[in-house]
């Protein structure tokens, strides 16, 4: 499988940053990479792994970790075995990040091409021909490797075309299965898969990951990372996302307005309405949304005490939220009352649950 385009941004890489095979420092998740190390040091690797956890935390990142050392067959043949790092300019690394190892597969949205744009889903044709690498024994007598990235991407046929393999997998096979939602991935799949749940991670990591990316983000001023870090839900990925001065400021200023509820400023949130209806709002609009949502799930961990019930308006606030909005996608409706409906929604909660 050779590498596309050099330059050319792929559909499972953030714009500006390395692809996670090509990310060889890494953040956190010491635990997560302590079971593999555990695994191979023992001789007892499960064959699949679902690895899950919120998008943009290093998910891939340590399975392409993992997959450059199980690729080489004097590690995962050493006892001593204590990290999964490998230099960038080892043999299997290059091969590796040039998507060109032989015993490697890997299962994601295809890129865009001259005549084609990115595709959307993972197909079942894809699926198949990449799994034919398990119809034969590695050359070298070692693992095999398939890494999907992501589960979400799969169809309902694809993944049950994967599933055939892993419900019977060859020796020394292993699946490596990166999801951020693995409460929705095929339970057949969930059921054969040894599971990894990595955490968000904290900020001094996000911000050591940052200054790994090399420029422009190594560069970004330090007051402007610790003003999104709070927005950043401790995802590298949002947090790179939110490195924008006008963003910040955004969300700070619908972030306002939810914490003054229940009280109203009916007209600053006319003028919130107003702007967000504009056709060319679309990412403030999605931003502002993602804020509201962020918010209710911090005010549902904060007053976790008081009782569901109390709770349960803001719960369904939540909802109806996400309903209407996938209505108003469809249908292309107005904006405005949807807004000012939502706001006036949000003070009923607050006010039953204080």
């Amino acid at each position: 499988m050779s590498r596309d385009a050099q330059g050319a941004v792929e559909p499972d890489q953030f714009d500006g940053a390395p692809h996670p095979r090509d990310q060889f420092a890494f953040f956190g998740h010491r635990e997560g990479e302590g079971a593999f190390i555990e695994g191979l040091r023992s001789g007892r690797l499960h064959h699949a792994w679902l690895i899950g956890g919120p998008q943009g935390i290093g998910k891939a990142t340590l399975a392409y970790r993992l997959a450059r050392t199980v690729l080489d067959p004097r590690r995962t043949q050493d006892p001593a075995l204590d990290s999964l790092d490998m230099p960038p300019d080892a043999g299997v690394a290059r091969q590796v990040s040039a998507l060109s190892h032989p015993n490697l597969s890997v299962l994601r949205r295809a890129p865009a091409t001259d005549k084609k744009a990115a595709s959307t889903t993972i197909p079942v044709d894809a699926v198949r021909k990449a799994l034919n690498m398990f119809g034969s024994t590695a050359a070298d007598g070692g693992y095999r490797v398939c890494i999907v990235d992501s589960a979400e991407d799969l169809t309902i046929s694809s993944a049950n075309a994967l599933l055939k393999v892993i419900e019977e997998p060859p020796p020394r096979s292993l699946f490596l299965i990166v999801s951020h939602a693995p409460q929705r991935v095929l339970p057949t799949i969930r059921s054969r898969c040894r599971r990894l749940l990595l955490r968000s991670l904290d900020a001094d990591q996000i911000k050591a990951a940052i200054r790994s990316l090399g420029e422009p983000w190594a560069d970004m001023p330090g007051g402007l990372i610790e003003q999104a870090l709070p927005f950043g839900e401790g995802s590298v990925r949002r947090t790179l996302e939110l490195l924008d001065a006008d963003k910040v400021a955004f969300i700070e200023q619908v972030t306002r307005h939810l914490d003054g509820l229940p009280r109203v400023d009916t007209r600053q949130i006319h003028a919130l309405a107003e702007a967000l209806a504009r056709r060319d709002a679309d990412d403030s609009y999605e931003l502002a949304l993602e804020t509201i949502e962020r918010w209710i799930s911090g005010k549902l961990r904060e007053q976790a005490g008081i009782g569901p019930a109390r709770l349960a308006p803001l719960v369904e606030v939540c909802e109806k939220m996400t309903r209407t909005a996938r209505e108003i996608d469809v249908f292309n409706l107005d904006r405005r009352p949807f807004i000012l409906t939502l706001f006036d929604d949000l003070a009923h909660a607050v006010r039953r649950a204080t």
